[in-house]
């Protein structure tokens, strides 16, 4: 488990941030043959901050510094990733043409807002390298022609820790960012990976997508179904976040896969799951399962959902699952999806599955 560090937390600065600033340095250099260490750059919401240099170097036509990201106090796999830009003079009038070197992954499926094909920059990391590259030229009276090769030594390793493998992004890390700034434990940019997934599996066309609470419900979830990897969403506690973006950009069919605590959480109307911000209503729980004769008392003095289930059964693990099923599809109503929920046990194993048209227990 990550802990949260005690007392206020410390932002840190995106890939793109980094990058940003290890071509600004680098540019500069390869301009005047000076460094600018620390090196200053406007990220897009207007802030002026600085950046150490790790490294640099200089060589006829060419200038490479290194940036070293500190994500702040979030957990970040990124964090401590030697960011490195190389630049080249370019031909006359090409322009800035970024490169994705060693680390950096390449798009290779659609839906992504890059082109397949190209290295995983993201569009707001271009802007903001090309905007420093164009200003430090103009101010020197000269085109803004370059090649600039963004690189992160290990960051193909990293990768396998992201989201990338399943978005069809090989070989490397993405550089992102949308502020310049990571914000620590930020819920925004878990619900941005699942939008960036939802994305990928529309583009490929496929007609039935998983939200996973966690690891295990999402493999008993695969192997029940036989989708591909880039057909699970690791929803995580974020169900509203992966949800209301579905009623916006539908697929056919989607199952909403967890245990029985947080789908108990999705049932009595819960869109965030994580336990410091939704709670299992007891006294509801107990309501349902009186319907099914249960002892009322017994279920409302209950200290976990866990131990409701046992007292109860299978008849409880169903009741949930068709509710939650419904929670989930209002959200996502004529939009054409059909929503299914399925529920597994402490150990993996399936214990209800509502779908859209009834529900069967397995």
């Amino acid at each position: 488990m990550t802990r949260i560090p005690e007392g206020p937390l410390r932002t840190g600065f995106t890939t793109g941030a980094c990058a940003t600033a290890a071509a600004a340095a680098a540019c500069g250099a390869l301009l005047t043959g000076e460094w600018a260490d620390p090196v200053e750059i406007t990220l897009p919401r207007g802030q002026r901050v600085a950046f150490p240099l790790s490294e640099r170097d200089i060589g006829e036509g060419w200038a490479r510094a290194v940036v070293v990201k500190d994500a702040g106090d979030d957990p970040d796999v990124t964090h401590g990733a030697r960011i490195t830009a190389t630049l080249r003079h370019g031909a006359a009038g090409q322009g800035i043409v970024l490169r994705g070197g060693e680390g950096v992954g390449t798009v290779t499926r659609p839906g992504l807002p890059v082109p397949v094909g190209e290295p995983a920059i993201n569009p707001v990391p271009r802007q903001m390298i090309t905007q420093a590259l164009t200003h430090l030229a103009d101010a020197r009276g000269v085109p803004p022609d370059f090649d600039v090769e963004i690189s992160v030594p290990g960051g193909a390793a990293l990768a396998e820790q992201t989201w990338n493998p399943r978005l069809g992004i090989v070989g490397g890390l993405s550089i992102l960012g949308t502020t310049g700034i990571v914000r620590p434990f930020s819920c925004a940019a878990w619900i941005a990976s699942i939008h960036r997934g939802i994305d990928v599996a529309r583009a490929a066309g496929l007609p039935h997508v998983v939200g996973s609470t966690g690891a295990t419900s999402e493999k008993v979830a695969q192997q029940h179904f036989g989708l591909p990897d880039h057909a699970m969403l690791d929803m995580g506690d974020f169900a509203g976040g992966m949800l209301k973006y579905l009623a916006r950009h539908p697929v056919p069919r989607v199952t909403v896969a967890g245990g029985f605590g947080k789908l108990t959480k999705l049932a009595q109307g819960a869109m965030d799951l994580h336990s410091a911000r939704s709670q299992v209503d007891f006294d509801r729980l107990a309501e349902t399962a009186s319907t099914l004769g249960a002892d009322r008392s017994a279920i409302a003095a209950c200290n976990t959902a866990s131990q409701a289930l046992s007292l109860v059964g299978p008849p409880l693990a169903m009741a949930i699952a068709e509710a939650a099923r419904d929670r989930a599809a209002a959200v996502t109503a004529g939009k054409g999806i059909a929503v299914d929920v399925l529920m597994i046990d402490r150990a993996g194993n399936l214990v209800a599955l509502a779908d859209a048209n009834g529900a069967r227990a397995s």
